[in-house]
């Protein structure tokens, strides 16, 4: 009876202390908005320039962002001498410049839709619920070496050809350290439909009371296809409009 009375009080500590020790997704978002400057301090952010070194099947070349609230957004980088837009944002449209022409194209009026509801600035999980989005704790799983949270992130459905689709993807999370590592996400349209992509983060630094990292990769079904690190980052500097509208000439 008395071993039988030990092997009841040790499961019980057991489950007590694995209860003590879990972790809810809510739970995991606010260390994670904490850790990296605070909700308020967040807050307080208008716009971010970020000047950068991308690297792409053996070429480097620089890289600029403009982002700016609510959802306004522009990277551009110079190859052999010239600016092109990779994608930016207006509000409105997205738009690009185009490789074949070298001239500004606007993208599909449902892609504008679409980045108009997911687009977010300066972080996805900031007042998510306010947002009208969901999140979901589902295990632990290592990325690189780490031992990382995984959270599914629902934001509201998009259009696919016509039709509407769930949009999630999912953030691991460093259990040590708190912050996102890895964002992974499956394209939903054209070449890039069902394509498994990765971006790692690593490297945050300090700036101004925030943290970032300051070096960004993409894994393509696997293969690091993308390689960018930050050169400067500021933040709440004067970004005027004009900079994400579509080119009239």
């Amino acid at each position: 009876m008395k071993k039988t009375i030990k092997l009841l009080i040790a499961s019980a500590f057991t489950f007590a202390v694995s209860f003590a020790q879990a972790q809810t997704a809510d739970e995991i978002i606010s260390k994670y908005i904490q850790v990296t400057g605070g909700a308020a301090k967040w807050a307080e952010l208008k716009t971010v320039k970020m000047i950068a070194k991308g690297k792409q099947g053996g070429m480097e070349f620089p890289i600029v962002s403009l982002q700016k609230a609510p959802n306004l957004s522009k990277q551009s980088i110079n190859f052999q001498g010239k600016d092109i837009v990779i994608n930016a944002f207006d509000g409105k449209e997205i738009w690009k410049t185009s490789f074949m022409t070298m001239k500004a194209e606007k993208g599909e009026a449902e892609d504008s839709e679409n980045a108009a509801k997911s687009l977010d600035f300066p972080d996805p999980f900031l007042d998510y619920k306010a947002k009208g989005y969901s999140v979901a704790l589902e295990g632990e799983e290592k990325v690189e070496g780490t031992d990382c949270y995984k959270i599914k992130l629902t934001k509201k459905p998009i259009k696919v050809d016509g039709k509407e689709e769930e949009d999630f993807s999912y953030y691991f999370f460093d259990k040590e350290n708190g912050v996102v590592i890895m964002n992974r996400s499956v394209g939903k349209k054209g070449q890039m439909k069902d394509v498994a992509v990765e971006t790692l983060m690593s490297d945050y630094q300090e700036v101004n009371g925030l943290y970032f990292p300051f070096t960004v990769s993409q894994k393509v079904n696997g293969q690091v296809a993308f390689t960018m690190v930050m050169e400067k980052l500021e933040m709440n500097v004067p970004i005027d409009n004009k900079e994400f509208a579509f080119p009239t000439n």
